[in-house]
């Protein structure tokens, strides 16, 4: 009769191990509520081993936090290949199977569970923030985005971010509409920039221009129409 032999993993491999138990914990549950007993016991290994790898729970976390915000980063790229509606809805879709897959992880990542404040979790965020706008600014195909565009790929990014974090608490909206809506209000936040702005207009019409009827702008443009054709009061004349 023979007993079978735990193979000893490598010191990169231990340590990756633990990155991959603590983000499962984190997935399900606020960091600040998952203990070092919790994620040694799941790998199968000692508190003190724990602590071998990582000084304390806090290097762990960024560790675990480095390796999220990587996935997230990704999310966001995207092939330039079909009108940009429905990149931009590939996109969402891809942030939210992130955001439905890491819930406590993802509020973490950006509220800042239990490193709020570190420059080192508040750089790894704005990594994540400025990866998502230069992808979605390569798709704009603009050799020298103006200052309203890059406002209007900020603004977004941000709309995106808060957006989900809302909707976590709840999930009252159903989740296929709330990232067709967020494509929507890129565009939104384009033509209102495009009011202001000859540059901007040129930017935007060229899109426009380049959107199927079925697609989600050309979508955005019927459901403007009939609201303006039914809901909308005319505007009082001036005395």
């Amino acid at each position: 009769m023979t007993t079978g032999v735990r193979r000893r993993m490598g010191v990169e491999e231990r340590r990756q191990q633990l990155i991959s138990v603590a983000l499962e914990l984190f997935s399900h549950r606020s960091p600040d509520d998952v203990s070092i007993d919790e994620i040694a016991a799941a790998a199968g290994i000692s508190r003190p081993l724990v602590y071998h790898y990582f000084p304390g729970k806090q290097s762990l976390y960024e560790a675990a936090l480095r390796r999220a915000a990587d996935e997230l980063a990704e999310r966001f790229v995207e092939s330039r290949e079909g009108p940009l509606g429905a990149r931009l809805l590939r996109v969402m879709g891809r942030f939210f199977d992130f955001v439905e897959e890491h819930g406590p992880g993802f509020s973490a990542l950006m509220r800042g569970g239990p490193a709020v404040g570190s420059s080192t979790t508040n750089a790894m965020i704005d990594e994540v923030r400025n990866a998502a706008y230069l992808q979605i600014l390569s798709h704009l195909e603009t050799q020298e985005p103006p200052a309203r565009l890059q406002l209007v790929v900020r603004s977004w990014v941000s709309l995106a971010e808060s957006t989900a974090l809302i909707w976590l608490d709840g999930r009252r909206i159903p989740r296929g509409e709330l990232e067709l809506q967020l494509v929507h209000d890129f565009a939104a936040l384009a033509a209102v920039s495009a009011a202001y702005d000859d540059e901007m207009a040129g930017i935007v019409l060229r899109i426009l221009g380049e959107e199927p009827a079925d697609g989600p702008f050309g979508d955005l443009l019927g459901r403007l129409a009939q609201l303006g054709g039914g809901m909308i009061p005319a505007q009082r004349s001036r005395s």
